[in-house]
């Protein structure tokens, strides 16, 4: 019986192209660093917005760990995430002018005892079914207060800077040691937003 004709080289690229189209188009597109569980942060979502008579931080972040970070974290070391928002009056005659600035400090830790993870924030913890879960509630804010509109010149132009980052000068001293320079650890995303004017009018 005589073998079935093989597809030519160019007709299979040309398969293989389609497919990826169909896939983008369905929803299936490759996952970015942080998705697809090697080391990276990205910000999905950074917004500024008014509530009463102040302004307020939005954010989220997508994060994947390098297995060192995550062996880590299951071997009992807690590791710590740091959000800074920085709000930014700019000025063309000197350096933009610093209005005000807040941070936050997440800090995720596994439970033996329980199997569980937890957060805290602040005075304020909360435990965790999945290292999944426990990451995205480190890694986003809501109703973040960043500065009194008081504080603000409607008139002036303004930005937001956000930096999301592991810190890594929050672990314990020797360990900070046996990490210096590895790329596994240093995760970090930055972004600046301006700010509408009209968020900040009376």
């Amino acid at each position: 019986m005589p073998a079935a004709p093989r597809c030519p080289t160019g007709r299979r690229d040309l398969l293989r192209r389609s497919l990826a189209v169909l896939l983008v188009a369905a929803g299936a597109a490759p996952a970015t660093r942080a998705q697809s569980g090697t080391p990276g942060v990205e910000l999905t979502r950074l917004a500024l917005l008014r509530e009463g008579d102040a302004l307020t931080v939005e954010f989220n972040a997508r994060l994947g760990l390098s297995p060192a970070v995550e062996d880590a974290l299951r071997r009992g070391v807690p590791v710590y995430f740091v959000a800074e928002a920085t709000l930014y009056r700019s000025r063309w005659y000197w350096r933009d002018e610093r209005i005000a600035r807040v941070r936050r400090v997440w800090r995720v830790a596994f439970q033996p005892l329980t199997a569980s993870w937890r957060v805290a924030l602040g005075g304020l913890a909360q435990s965790y079914g999945s290292l999944g879960e426990a990451l995205a509630a480190a890694s986003s804010a809501s109703g973040w207060t960043l500065a009194a509109l008081a504080e603000i010149d409607a008139d002036a132009s303004h930005y937001l800077r956000l930096v999301y980052e592991l810190d890594a000068t929050r672990l314990p001293g020797p360990m900070q040691i046996g990490i210096e320079g590895q790329r596994g650890w240093e995760l970090r995303a930055e972004r600046e937003l301006p700010l509408e004017r009209e968020l900040a009018r009376p």
